[in-house]
């Protein structure tokens, strides 16, 4: 080997073990790989920045604002209360989840749609009163497969897509890969429901000890034109909500304070929650619920640059020993109180008579650019926004949900590339205000695109240097009685390995060079060596590390580690084996 293929493979070395053994970030660990490899004149500048020219790159930083439109649109939350239902059993439970979480995850990034399930999913699973621990592991597992179905539905897909457009000058279509992932997703699927009560832990919901936070009190009123109007407490999903509880409802002057689950709701019902303040975020999420507060629809402010905000007021705060009302706050600060926490306990009474306290906490509704504005100011002596909590505009979740169904239908017909679709989407979703231009700048997330481009240095070098061959030189022996489905299988096994102990997406970009050159070794194609790579580096069931979503179902669902490994090696072993049997039938070799 020249030295230039040793130090590319000690590069590589390095690469695996920083990201398996330590803590440093993936992105900063694959940004010093790709420094390394042009200062040492492993490689040119401008292959080592390949990756963030590719098509494959653009294409999933554009899909990423067009879920974000979906998600400030409410439309994703939307669909799960429409499609959910109320099953009996836990299985049944299982199977209406997994259909369309599996659906959608074909059509829009399966990370986002995970993230706005997760809340949907564990307040279903209280108002059901089945352990959350038995639906989010299946919700992760059915958005992995159900991204393999088609071309936009994991990143890892678009990025191997990429490097056969730039490497090969091969396009895949939209639903080329569906003939193996409609039957993962169908097989898995059922796995996962006729195994997943069995296989699955009993540990119940995570709790929140209110007592260990500040406790606040909101006030919503029942839309009268609203969805909510003649459901139940429970059917309306207010029952059990994850960081708060209903305490009562003032129904035009007369209080109700025994809430019962199958009590009906009316319009102009005012209900009253008690929680921490993340309940206040969880209320605006429900479709048909007004804040009660007159003075929030004062606030001049658009509904998409409000956010919640937590405060807690300082010796020079002006209104101290002040009312709420006579401190004139809306009209000084420009934001309206929600409710007052003094000591960890919320303060009882009218909100319009609470006195100021130094040292008190409120809950206000502001605008995003609150925070910078007061950060340093003496009125405060903390300012703090809460993630996430803008509220959806629910009136627009049709038209983003047409903009989806668009894209998907532009890109299929062959009318616009995959890359030139998402492109006219996410334009599309800015233009009509489904999303601003601001939001779709926060809505990209930069460090995911820098693993990806990053990766595709270390996968020019292991090609360039001859690195890849070597390895497949090593494998392979003399390569006598090697047949092209050996080779498929073990192509397969080592991306699969590589996904479960670093990135899905540097997985596929690492193995991609390696899958090339054997395929070029024994004289076959390489497209079913591409498609395997792209279907087992998505297919990460065995650890919570190898894929985002496993990660983000760990806390909610309080999984250990080896409640993955025991559900997820025989779902890996059955989508592995399905998977290399399909391949050479769709993609001859």
């Amino acid at each position: 080997m020249e030295w230039e293929a040793i130090f590319t493979l000690a590069v590589l070395g390095a690469v695996l073990g920083t990201l398996v053994f330590t803590r440093v970030s993936a992105d900063l660990t694959l940004m010093a790989a790709l420094a390394l490899l042009v200062i040492f004149g492993v490689l040119t500048p401008a292959s080592a920045l390949a990756g963030f020219a590719n098509p494959g790159v653009i294409t999933i930083a554009t899909l990423y604002i067009v879920a974000s439109g979906l998600k400030e649109t409410g439309a994703v939350q939307w669909i799960a209360r429409k499609l959910l239902g109320h099953p009996k059993s836990t299985s049944g439970a299982q199977l209406r989840m997994v259909a369309p979480t599996g659906i959608l995850s074909a059509f829009m990034n399966n990370t986002a749609v995970v993230a706005m399930f997760i809340p949907a999913i564990q307040d279903w699973a209280q108002r059901l009163q089945i352990p959350a621990s038995k639906l989010l592991l299946p919700l992760s597992y059915a958005a992995i497969l159900g991204g393999t179905c088609t071309l936009i539905g994991t990143s890892t897909n678009l990025v191997v897509d990429g490097m056969l457009q730039s490497r090969l000058g091969i396009n895949l279509g939209l639903f080329e890969l569906a003939w193996v992932g409609v039957p993962l997703l169908v097989i898995g699927g059922g796995f996962l429901v006729l195994f997943g009560s069995r296989l699955l832990p009993d540990r119940g919901g995570l709790d929140e000890e209110l007592e260990a936070v500040r406790e606040y009190g909101v006030e919503v009123e029942v839309a009268s034109r609203g969805p909510l109007v003649g459901k139940t407490i429970a059917e309306a999903g207010l029952r059990a909500l994850t960081y708060g509880y209903l305490t009562e409802i003032d129904r035009q002057g007369r209080l109700i304070t025994a809430v019962e689950p199958d009590r009906t709701l009316q319009a102009g019902d005012k209900l009253y929650f008690v929680g921490a303040p993340e309940c206040a975020s969880e209320l605006r999420r429900i479709h048909g619920l007004n804040p009660a507060s007159g003075n929030v629809h004062k606030l001049d402010i658009a509904n998409h640059q409000r956010c919640l905000v937590e405060v807690v007021l300082g010796p020079e705060f002006p209104g101290l020993n002040k009312t709420v009302r006579d401190s004139r706050f809306r009209s000084r600060f420009n934001a309206v109180i929600l409710s007052v926490s003094r000591e960890g306990r919320r303060v009882q009474g009218k909100l319009g008579d609470i006195e100021f306290k130094m040292g008190d906490t409120l809950l206000l509704e502001a605008s995003h650019e609150f925070a910078e504005q007061y950060k340093f100011r003496r009125d405060f002596l903390l300012v703090s926004a809460l993630n996430d909590s803008t509220p959806p505009d629910f009136r627009k979740a049709p038209l983003a949900l047409g903009i989806l169904l668009a894209m998907v239908l532009a890109s299929a017909s062959g009318l616009l590339s995959i890359m030139e679709a998402a492109f006219m989407a996410a334009g599309a979703m800015i233009v009509s205000r489904c999303i601003t231009a601001s939001h779709a700048r926060r809505s990209v997330d930069l460090p995911v695109l820098v693993v990806i481009a990053a990766s595709f240095a270390l996968g020019n070098a292991m090609s360039e240097t001859g690195a890849a061959a070597t390895i497949v030189g090593t494998l392979l022996g003399n390569g006598e009685g090697f047949s092209p489905w050996l080779a498929l299988v073990m192509i397969y096994v080592l991306t699969a390995f590589f996904t479960e102990v670093i990135t899905n997406n540097a997985a596929a970009v690492l193995m991609f060079p390696i899958a090339l050159a054997l395929s070029e070794h024994l004289g076959v194609s390489f497209l079913p060596f591409a498609v395997a790579v792209m279907f087992a580096a998505s297919a990460s069931f065995i650890t919570p590390l190898g894929y985002q979503t496993n990660l983000m179902v760990y806390g909610p669902g309080r999984y250990r580690f080896t409640d993955y490994m025991r559900i997820g090696v025989p779902l890996s072993l059955l989508v592995g084996g399905i998977a290399v049997t399909l391949i050479p039938v769709f993609w001859p070799f």
